[in-house]
């Protein structure tokens, strides 16, 4: 008990819950996208929900974050259903084809979209975690990780539910989330092991990529729009 009391412990702590405050804006705005469909009395449970399996599915990440980012092509997978996920959020709801889905099936396809989004999204991030978290100790990683996470929790949902209230009042906030999701995307095509041979080693570059994975989402999401007008008006 007493390791738990020691300076590096508490200050490696810290450092977790600051890298996952900086690293969940991502998280936020992908959480309010997938949650903005449900019902308002639904959007609370759809965050939370999605929220705690994300960071589940952060911790076994933490786990095998070195040998995950050693893979070749990961990344590359990782980015384009990163895009997939933009562009879907792109889409709006419409009451209309939603009318022979329960509210539960919606429900869990929000929490399973956050999910699937934070999955792809951490691959990026949980280095910088489980960096933090060596200053106190290889016996004590995990147990760490996991306490530090838990406590990112509330300021993940608070700050997913801030994002709801403003994409309700401007909804130009969709689009630039959107788009935020395929400038990550591009980021992570970038910086996959596998293409690191075929990709100059330049910060314009890697710029260029993010610019075009954001202008791809946008323009997907544009042409699935304009197909999608036709067949409601239809």
């Amino acid at each position: 008990m007493a390791e738990f009391m020691t300076t590096a412990f508490w200050v490696a702590v810290g450092q977790i819950i600051l890298i996952d405050i900086l690293l969940g804006g991502d998280n936020a705005v992908v959480i309010a996208l997938a949650c903005r469909g449900l019902p308002p009395k639904q959007r609370k449970l759809g965050i939370i929900y999605g929220t705690m399996g994300a960071i589940i599915l952060r911790v076994v990440l933490i786990a095998f974050a070195l040998a995950l980012l050693a893979i070749p092509y990961l990344k590359l997978v990782g980015g384009v259903l990163l895009v997939w996920i933009g562009v879907k959020l792109l889409m709006p709801h419409d009451d209309d084809d939603h009318s022979n889905i329960s509210a539960n099936d919606k429900l869990w396809g929000a929490v399973k979209t956050v999910i699937v989004a934070d999955l792809v999204m951490s691959v990026d991030n949980v280095l910088a975690i489980a960096g933090a978290a060596q200053g106190a100790g290889q016996a004590h990683q995990l147990p760490l990780v996991i306490f530090g996470l838990l406590v990112s929790i509330p300021i993940i949902v608070a700050g997913s539910q801030i994002v709801l209230k403003l994409m309700d009042r401007f909804p130009i906030i969709i689009t630039l989330g959107a788009m935020l999701l395929g400038w990550i995307a591009g980021q992570m095509i970038y910086t996959d092991p596998g293409l690191k041979d075929w990709l100059p080693a330049s910060k314009t570059w890697e710029y260029a990529m993010a610019a075009g994975g954001a202008l791809l989402v946008l323009a997907l999401g544009k042409l699935l729009q304009a197909r999608k007008k036709p067949e409601a008006a239809a």
